[in-house]
């Protein structure tokens, strides 16, 4: 099934958590000049216009990334400025945000000469706009099964890894073999930084994946949730995050990054930082 398109949901609470905790991964990981090799399985079409039919049907981005925006001169942590650097830089002269970047274009914008950035996708129509895009970016793009393709890239011949795997699991089966792959890739690098995003459901479809990481023998995986404070009453109620092994002090930064969403004033979310395994 490939139906889902990210460009409906784009800028939502969601990517502002998935997001913040990609940059906050990368540019921590940077603090150390050896070249990291990127991932994202499940890469989408790089770039998302907020304005257009799409964005605006679900109109998602107002409650996320807008407000956000607006709020970006309250900011506290000095952990957000990455993200509204970039963002700025990508609407030059324009007051409000048209453009958001998928998380490609966030590894893309991000990385430095050195770092490498393969990208997955098998949505034929974003990974025509994705492979456009990429020849442009410098970025590897491959038209195949993303949870695969990075277990056969594995390890990367730089010296560290960062990985995203997002897939939309509009197939149920995803749930559980993203924690399968999960186990066999840190198998196979067990130094890398893992991230991985799932929604939180009314259905609680989520809980396999908690429960296939927790007990793969994989170590040192943080969680994160979003809980938003006025849920619907069916479909997405939060969004989760994993992140396997953070470098040190990421916890606490990630925690207060997210702690300023909180309160109907900011993005109407409640958030929570646990360790799902102890090193």
């Amino acid at each position: 099934m490939l139906s889902y398109l990210h460009a409906f949901h784009a800028g939502n609470f969601a990517d502002v958590q998935k997001h913040a905790a990609l940059t906050l991964a990368l540019t921590m990981m940077q603090a150390k000049k050896t070249a990291i090799a990127c991932f994202d399985t499940h890469a989408g079409s790089a770039l998302y216009d907020l304005t257009s039919e799409r964005a605006r049907k679900t109109a998602e981005a107002d409650a996320g990334i807008h407000r956000l925006w607006s709020l970006r001169g309250q900011l506290n942590s000095p952990d957000w400025q990455p993200m509204v650097k970039l963002l700025g830089g990508l609407n030059k002269g324009s007051g409000t945000l048209s453009l958001y970047p998928g998380s490609p274009a966030w590894f893309a914008n991000l990385g430095r000469p050195g770092d490498s950035i393969t990208t997955f996708e098998l949505h034929p129509t974003e990974g025509r706009h994705l492979e456009t895009w990429g020849a442009e970016s410098g970025v590897r793009v491959l038209n195949e099964d993303g949870l695969k393709g990075l277990l056969k890239c594995l390890p990367p011949a730089q010296p560290r890894l960062l990985t995203l795997i997002d897939p939309s699991y509009e197939v149920k089966d995803d749930y559980d073999l993203v924690a399968k792959t999960l186990a066999q890739a840190w198998k196979k690098c067990r130094h890398g930084v893992y991230l991985i995003w799932y929604p939180i459901l009314t259905s609680g479809l989520q809980q396999p994946l908690i429960a296939g990481v927790e007990g793969s023998g994989v170590r040192k995986v943080l969680r994160s949730e979003v809980m938003l404070e006025q849920p619907p009453e069916r479909g997405m109620v939060g969004s989760g995050m994993l992140v396997i092994n953070p470098p040190w002090g990421f916890d606490q930064r990630l925690s207060d990054m997210l702690a300023e969403l909180e309160g109907e004033a900011r993005l109407g979310v409640s958030a929570t930082l646990t360790w799902l395994v102890p090193e």
